[in-house]
């Protein structure tokens, strides 16, 4: 079995400067364009991927077990892999937020419930590959065969994620006494956004975050979220 993704993870490095502030930002739908693991499903999945999909979202199973079962239905190598992952987008202002906010101190993680391989494949291609990734692992078990190991999961976790969010975050908060401003887009950033500090929200987590009268603030691309940096600061004083 090969590991793909060999870039140690860091979730717990202390933040630099002075800010009591970190961001963990979620990565498929909010970093990318698009969510990455159902691009490679809709390419390379074969039958029965779209049925633990459906099951999922009847609330049948959680997304571990959804996600572990997906990843066993690809179908693909290494070069196709790496040839797709080539092609995939992220918001073009989102290193320009990250250098914003590491000026101000604070460190950004990408955490997800999604695959480590193909974040940190998408994110070295745009010059981001020293940002902390913490996510599901990818190992290679044949040469068109893949599985999914879960070593973020908690047995706690309402939504029985791979990765618990609201665990990662609860980390920050708790051994370096930070307030956490979590960046998301959908329903795996539900229950952790009701823990943050502050949001900046998009998508679908901006209708949740007003029903839930969760702190806020509404973007559609990293333009606009690094415009309301400052925001959360200010909220806080």
């Amino acid at each position: 079995m090969v590991d793909v993704c060999h870039r140690a993870q860091q979730p717990n490095r202390q933040p630099s400067g002075d800010s009591a502030w970190i961001v963990q930002c979620d990565f498929d739908g909010t970093i990318s364009t698009i969510d990455v693991t159902d691009s490679l499903l809709q390419r390379f999945g074969r039958p029965g991927w779209q049925a633990l999909e459906d099951a999922w979202e009847r609330g049948e199973i959680g997304s571990r077990e959804c996600m572990k079962g997906q990843v066993a239905l690809l179908d693909m190598d290494r070069e196709e892999l790496d040839a797709h992952l080539s092609t995939i987008v992220v918001d073009p202002y989102f290193g320009d937020f990250v250098q914003a906010a590491r000026e101000r101190g604070m460190l950004v993680q990408v955490v997800s419930d999604g695959i480590d391989y193909a974040i940190h494949s998408v994110l070295q291609r745009h010059g981001l590959a020293d940002l902390p990734v913490i996510a599901n692992r990818l190992l290679q078990t044949g040469p068109r065969s893949w599985q999914l190991q879960s070593p973020w999961a908690s047995a706690h976790c309402l939504r029985a994620s791979g990765n618990c969010k609201c665990e990662r975050l609860a980390e920050q908060q708790q051994a370096h006494h930070v307030r956490v401003l979590f960046v998301g887009d959908g329903s795996s950033d539900f229950c952790v956004s009701g823990k943050a500090d502050f949001v900046l929200a998009k998508y679908k987590l901006i209708d949740h975050c007003v029903a839930k009268h969760i702190p806020h603030a509404a973007f559609s691309d990293f333009s606009e979220a690094l415009a309301l940096l400052p925001q959360p600061m200010e909220v806080a004083v």
